[in-house]
C-alpha cells in the first residue's frame, strides 16, 4: 500500500469484529442478569458463561457483564472464580489498562 492505509479487508474485517462484540453483549446481557437475579449457583452454567464472555472482554460493556458475573460467582466459588479473574488479566490486562477490580 503506497499510502500506508490498511487493506480493505483488514478494515472489513475490524468492523465485523466491531459488530459481533456488540452482538456479543446483547445476547449475554439477559443470560447475565438471569443469572444474578435467580441468583444462581449452577457452576456449569456460571462458568460456562464466563468463558463465553472471556472471549469478548476486549469489548468495555462485556467486560461489565463479566464483572458483574464474577462478583456473583464470587459468593459461590472464590476459587473458580479466581480462576476467572486471573484468565481475564492473563489474557486481557496491559499495564496501560489498568486491573479488573
Amino acid at each position: 500500500m503506497p499510502d500506508g492505509s490498511p487493506p480493505q479487508a483488514i478494515l472489513d474485517l475490524v468492523d465485523s469484529m466491531g459488530e459481533l462484540e456488540q452482538r456479543a453483549a446483547l445476547q449475554y446481557r439477559p443470560v447475565v442478569d438471569d443469572i444474578v437475579r435467580s441468583n444462581s449457583r449452577d457452576p456449569q452454567h456460571i462458568e460456562h458463561t464466563l468463558g463465553g464472555l472471556l472471549d469478548f472482554c476486549g469489548y468495555e460493556p462485556v467486560v461489565l457483564l463479566y464483572r458483574q458475573l464474577c462478583r456473583h460467582y464470587w459468593q459461590v466459588d472464590p476459587a473458580a472464580t479466581a480462576f476467572y479473574i486471573n484468565a481475564y488479566r492473563e489474557r486481557w490486562d496491559s499495564d496501560e489498562q489498568g486491573d479488573m477490580a
